[in-house]
């Protein structure tokens, strides 16, 4: 299940315990294909894209930069794949992927996506339209104003160190900033 929220395209997507490495905690690489996910939600099957058949020879992934930034566990509610639009270039979207579950965020991706000729296989200039239905997904969009960023709250994290003792170690946990309401 898909929306928009506040300038920002989310994909609802279940966790699942095949998802589950032996660490016990979601494999990163599962990480990776819920932003694909997300990314493949937003420029395939959102309602504009299909109704005014933008990007008809689809796209490429140029480029993924990820931070990990807590470690996720399956559990019964969904995750919530957050995308808004960082910049647009002349045949690509810079997207910022935020996979949530309220309150926190698990991990960010920064992906480039690049609109593709289907003759030569290779980039081509973004179309007036499709620039026009990305540039919503922005910041200062025509979508609503952005939700403001949620505060981060800090929590205590044992650390060893050395010889069985371990301090207690303060470290900011980020905030999804995406949520269904």
């Amino acid at each position: 299940m898909s929306a928009s929220h506040s300038n920002a395209h989310v994909l609802t997507c279940p966790t699942r315990w095949s998802d589950v490495d032996e660490n016990g905690h979601i494999n990163n690489a599962r990480l990776v294909s819920y932003v694909q996910e997300g990314i493949y939600d937003l420029f395939r099957h959102h309602a504009v894209a299909v109704r005014e058949s933008l990007f008809p020879s689809g796209f490429l992934i140029a480029r993924h930069e990820i931070d990990y930034l807590e470690q996720l566990h399956h559990a019964s509610e969904p995750l919530l794949v957050r995308l808004t639009v960082e910049r647009l270039g002349r045949s690509s979207a810079h997207v910022e992927v935020n996979v949530c579950r309220d309150p926190l965020t698990y991990m960010r991706a920064r992906t480039v996506v690049v609109a593709r000729d289907r003759e030569s296989g290779r980039s081509r200039t973004l179309s007036d339209s499709e620039r026009r239905f990305l540039e919503a997904f922005a910041p200062g969009g025509t979508a609503a104003d952005p939700l403001p960023p949620a505060p981060a709250h800090r929590v205590a994290v044992n650390v060893p160190r050395g010889a069985g003792q371990a301090a207690p170690v303060h470290r900011t946990r980020r905030r999804c900033r995406a949520s269904a309401r």
